[in-house]
């Protein structure tokens, strides 16, 4: 595959691409060749099968030092919860004004948070909803009475991590341009929470690679021995 100019000397400077190398010098790498408002994503390979229910690897997390964006947060909730979602800082919220502009493609957020008692008529939408990672969901908290405690801690830097249909969780860490060592911690921090979460049924190897790259940057590979759960 030809490749332009400006990939080439990135590539360069972050090495061989089959190269494993550990999170700091990645990192500082990354940081040599990608703007500030870049994103830092890590993503994890894992040795699961997606399509057994016990192996699906999903949850939340709080980053140490945020992921530098502060998402657009949608709550379904009935009137009576509407001023609670608004005081707490969600952008959109409501019920059948929001079914009525998702189906109609409107999908400009990054979290949708729901009450239990809501689920049933969010069911309109979870076609549009679930494929893209947005259904909410009582393992990753979004479903839940607690309108109030939940958008706070999405505002505040909380994120979800899943696997996908390949087995490999895609995350964004950070910004390239928070310090070297704040986007370390971050990586650190949800590699052990990945770690932590191997599923109690999985025979054989857990985690197959782990990389990172900014978002135009070719990605880099991580030495595994580097972390510990």
């Amino acid at each position: 595959m030809r490749r332009s100019r400006k990939y080439q000397d990135k590539r360069k400077v972050l090495g061989d691409s089959l190269e494993q190398v550990d999170a700091l010098t990645a990192l500082t790498r990354i940081k040599e060749v990608a703007q500030d408002w870049e994103s830092v994503d890590l993503d994890v390979r894992l040795g699961v099968d997606p399509r057994k229910a016990e192996q699906n690897v999903r949850g939340t997390t709080a980053l140490p030092h945020g992921t530098g964006k502060v998402p657009v947060v949608v709550v379904f909730c009935k009137e009576d919860k509407l001023e609670e979602a608004k005081e707490a800082g969600a952008d959109y919220a409501g019920l059948d004004d929001l079914f009525e502009k998702i189906s109609a493609g409107w999908v400009e957020f990054d979290t949708a948070i729901a009450t239990p008692d809501v689920m049933r008529n969010v069911a309109k939408v979870a076609k549009i909803l679930g494929p893209r990672g947005l259904m909410p969901n009582p393992k990753s908290g979004t479903v839940t009475p607690d309108i109030k405690a939940a958008v706070e801690a999405y505002k505040s830097g909380k994120v979800e991590y899943r696997t996908d249909k390949a087995g490999i969780i895609h995350t964004t860490v950070g910004r390239v341009g928070f310090d070297v060592l704040d986007l370390k911690a971050n990586v650190d921090h949800m590699v052990g929470v990945i770690l932590k979460a191997k599923p109690a049924s999985l025979k054989g190897l857990y985690v197959k690679s782990l990389s990172v790259s900014s978002t135009q940057s070719p990605s880099m590979r991580l030495d595994l021995s580097g972390f510990s759960s």
